[in-house]
Parts: structure tokens; sequence; C-alpha cells
């Protein structure tokens, strides 16, 4: 053999060693591979480029680590603004079911997919045994079942969105072992019982989303201990018991929607003169007066008191808050003068209607 064909044939196996180090391992490719045959997509051809050796090289929503070669993130949007989405004039639609399969992955950082409305199922249990998962996305599918009940085995979870699902069955007690957890969002499944006693060890929750259930009980107390919260949606489940008046004690809550819930009692004090600047408390049995308590801390972009059994009259101290955009007092127990003024003067009758005997501008003279 001459010294320029050694020297081509070392070449060449250098190269092919080099790239079998550098392309994912076989027992990625083949999960991927079986992830990827319980899913029927038959418009867009997402899964063609799920072809060679390599699943880390132009496989479409696959990321590997760059190290290790081995697949960190699995990123699959049913709605997207990507060329493959622009020429096909459409959204996504998958069906099928999340493969176990994905549970081989064991370095698996996140897993996203979402907004593919056929895909049905359950959540594989096994996800909670990855050890390195950081998102959880499967927004906008079919999936049932109920959420994996050692949830709270994920350590490093920061993002949970399973909205837009049929997911069913209780929140797991577990779920409050998520100490990570940044984003949580439940909404509009089939959830019911109570919002778990320790939800206030979520600390680090900025955004707690779990409208539209079936959950029942009372707000936890603890709900107030999470000092990062800011977005707080309970709303459209059938939620019983007081409002906490420690809510409106929280550092950074500024969305808080309670609205269509069977909540009872006063409105406390605090709500009012809080950081918070969107408040929906409407459709519930909250009862007594609205209290008296606003002032130069008061900014609502929108209050809504609407259907509640709210009696006496409207507090004057309302106009001293700095800034009202929206605000509804309809279907309440009202009675008395509409008070002249800021916010008043720029409210329509509708803010007002269906009361005892409210008078004044914008409804009929007193």
């Amino acid at each position: 053999m001459g010294a320029v064909s050694f020297i081509t044939m070392i070449v060449v196996l250098f190269m092919a060693l080099s790239s079998g180090v550098r392309s994912c391992p076989p027992s990625d490719r083949a999960a991927l591979l079986a992830f990827k045959a319980a899913l029927h997509e038959p418009y867009l051809g997402i899964f063609n480029s799920w072809t060679g050796a390599d699943c880390c090289h132009n496989w479409y929503g696959v990321s590997c680590d760059q190290e290790t070669r081995r697949v960190a993130d699995i990123s699959l949007r049913g709605e997207s603004e990507e060329p493959i989405f622009e020429r096909a004039h459409r959204t996504g639609y998958m069906t099928g079911y999340i493969s176990p399969a994905i549970c081989k992955l064991a370095r698996l950082s996140s897993i996203t997919i979402a907004d593919w409305k056929g895909i049905s199922g359950e959540i594989p249990r096994c996800i909670t045994a990855l050890p390195f998962l950081r998102i959880v996305d499967l927004i906008g599918n079919r999936i049932s079942g109920s959420i994996p009940a050692d949830i709270g085995r994920l350590h490093r979870l920061t993002v949970l969105n399973i909205a837009d699902n049929r997911i069913s069955g209780t929140i797991p007690a577990s779920l409050a072992n998520l100490t990570s957890l940044m984003h949580l969002d439940l909404r509009n499944n089939l959830l019911s019982g109570p919002i778990p006693r320790n939800f206030g060890s979520l600390r680090m929750l900025s955004r707690a989303l779990l409208s539209g259930n079936r959950l029942s009980g009372p707000i936890p107390g603890s709900v107030s201990l999470i000092y990062r919260l800011a977005d707080l949606d309970l709303s459209r489940n059938q939620l019983s018991g007081l409002i906490p008046e420690s809510l409106g004690k929280m550092a950074v809550l500024s969305t808080l929607n309670l609205d269509l819930n069977k909540l009872s009692g006063p409105i406390p004090v605090s709500l009012f003169s809080s950081g918070i600047s969107d408040l929906n408390l409407s459709r519930n049995a909250l009862q007594g007066n609205i209290p008296d308590a606003f002032g130069p801390r008061s900014y609502f972009t929108a209050l809504d008191l609407s259907y509640n059994n709210l009696k006496g009259t409207i507090p004057k101290s309302l106009s001293s808050a700095s800034y009202i955009g929206h605000l509804d007092l309809s279907h309440n127990h009202l009675c008395g003068k509409i008070p002249l003024g800021s916010p008043f003067d720029h409210l329509e009758a509708s803010s007002f209607v269906f009361n005892d005997c409210l008078c004044g501008k914008p409804l009929k003279p007193c």
C-alpha cells in the first residue's frame, strides 16, 4: 500500500469515527423514531427531516447538547411563523399520542408539543423520572387522564403548561414540591377537588393560571406566601369560602381573577389599596358593602364587582383612586347617588344597571 493510500485510509477512518462521536447516540435516535411512530401529522411533513443517522443534525424540532450530543430539547409547535407553516398557509394538526419512548431520552431538558389540537392519550407517567426536565408545554391538545401523581420529583421544572386539554382528576399534592416552578398553566381542563393546601410552597412562581376547571374548596391562605406571584387566575371554578385578606398584601400581585366561583363573605379591604391593577370578583356570592378604602395607591385598569350581593352606597373614596379604567358594579343591591367626577364621568350606564336604587349620571336623576 502506498503512503498516499495509507494516509487517505487513516483520514477516512478518522472522519468516520469523529462523525460517530459527534452524532446522537443510536438509543436517542431510536427513542425519537418510536415517539414519531405514535404520531400522525398529515399536512406539513414536519417529520420528513427525521432521517439519517444523526438526530442532532437538521431533525426538525430536535436540539442536542453540544458536549454530550444527547437530545436535550423537543420543540414541536402547531402554531408557528416558521417557513414550513408559511408555505402550507395553515396551522398544524396532529393525532396520535405521546409515546413513553420519550422517557428514554435521559438528558431531555424541555418537551414542547403544543397546539396540535388532535393529540390524545395521557401524559406518560415516566416523564417524572427525567431528572433534567425544565419545561413541559403540552398546551392545546386533547390529552386526557390525570397529572402524574409524582410530578413533584421534577425539581428542576420551571414551566408546566398543560392548558386547553381534557385532563381530569385532582391537582397532586406533590405539585407543591416543584420549588423551581415559575409558570403554571392548568387552564381549561377538567380538574376537580381542592387546590393543595401547601400551594404556597411554590415560592418561585410568577404566574398561576388555573381557570376553567372544576376546582372546589377554599383558596389556600398559603398562596400569599408566593412573594413573586404577579398573576393569579382562579376564575371559572367552584371555589367557595372567603377571599383571604392576605391576597391584598402581596408584593407584586397585579392581576387577580376570581370571577365565576362560589366565593362569599365581604370583599377584603386590602384589595383596594394593594398593587393589584386588574381585579375581577364578578359572579360570586360576595356580601356587605364595597369597602370605603380607595386612595392614591388604588390604580385599576379594570375593576369588576358585578353579579354579587353587594349593598350600600358606592364609596366616595373611589373618586380618590389614581386611575380606574373599566368599572362594573352592575347586578348588585347598591343604592344612593352615583358620585360625581372622575372616574364616574367617563363610565356608561352598563356599569351601574340592575341595582336596587342607584341614581344620578349616567342613570336617571335622583
